[in-house]
């Protein structure tokens, strides 16, 4: 069984090879024009653009380090060193849990600045620059185990990403550690999103709403099921097979 497996996963390289070379270019040129087009928008307090700045900020992080990745999985080593393995193997996650993080604060930013705009009309680009950083912060330290458990030995000099070897815990902590992961970074943003959405929809058959307030509101559900339909094509995959 050792032997197959060992002798399947270099089969797997040239495919991840193509595959982040076939997202390289597309994300790189798409983040560049979000940028050029939530900059147009920084004026407005409706759109959630400093949240969706952020969420760019977090794509193209991890974007800027494809091309090593697709290095190592063409050659099969490693020659830039330790500490840029372990940043790039870092920034996958701290990517992800960020993106994560962002779609749900523009979907609950949508929701409560329709449902609720005057109660909050005061806190906008301020406040959500405080949330971000705030976001930043958590999701940085959060992500710090995933690194430290890869962490490279000396027999392992070129080796990186999926080669690094994994450190051995025990059974009660590998459970403790997957058990918080699935539930914070997956399950409550998923139940926060698809409960925005939920909401947005039952406003939407309120018959008094005048048609500019309907107007509103389809455009922030349109918004709030774009992030739910984000978040489950990039994110589901992974934690359910995780």
């Amino acid at each position: 069984m050792s032997n197959s497996s060992n002798c399947s996963e270099p089969d797997l390289k040239p495919y991840y090879a193509i595959t982040y070379t076939v997202i390289l270019i597309p994300g790189l040129i798409g983040n560049i024009l979000a940028f050029w087009v939530f900059y147009g928008y920084m004026k407005e307090t409706k759109r959630a653009v400093i949240f969706m700045i952020n969420l760019a900020i977090a794509d193209l992080s991890q974007v800027l380090s494809l091309p090593l990745r697709i290095f190592y999985y063409l050659t099969g080593t490693w020659e830039f060193g330790g500490g840029l393995c372990m940043l790039c193997f870092y920034l996958k996650y701290v990517n992800m849990y960020a993106s994560i993080y962002f779609l749900v604060c523009i979907s609950v930013r949508r929701y409560l600045f329709l449902m609720h705009p005057f109660k909050f009309s005061d806190c906008r680009r301020v406040c959500d620059v405080y949330i971000s950083i705030v976001g930043w912060v958590v999701v940085c330290v959060g992500c710090l185990p995933f690194p430290l458990l890869r962490m490279q030995h000396q027999d392992d000099k070129n080796a990186c990403f999926v080669d690094l070897p994994i450190k051995k815990l025990d059974l009660p902590t590998s459970i403790m550690l997957m058990t918080i992961g699935e539930l914070v970074g997956f399950v409550t943003p998923l139940l926060i999103i698809l409960y925005c959405s939920w909401k947005t929809i039952l406003s939407l058959k309120e018959r008094h709403s005048a048609s500019r307030d309907l107007g509103e509101k389809k455009k922030a559900l349109k918004m709030i099921l774009t992030c739910a339909l984000v978040f489950l094509i990039c994110f589901a995959p992974y934690h359910i097979s995780f």
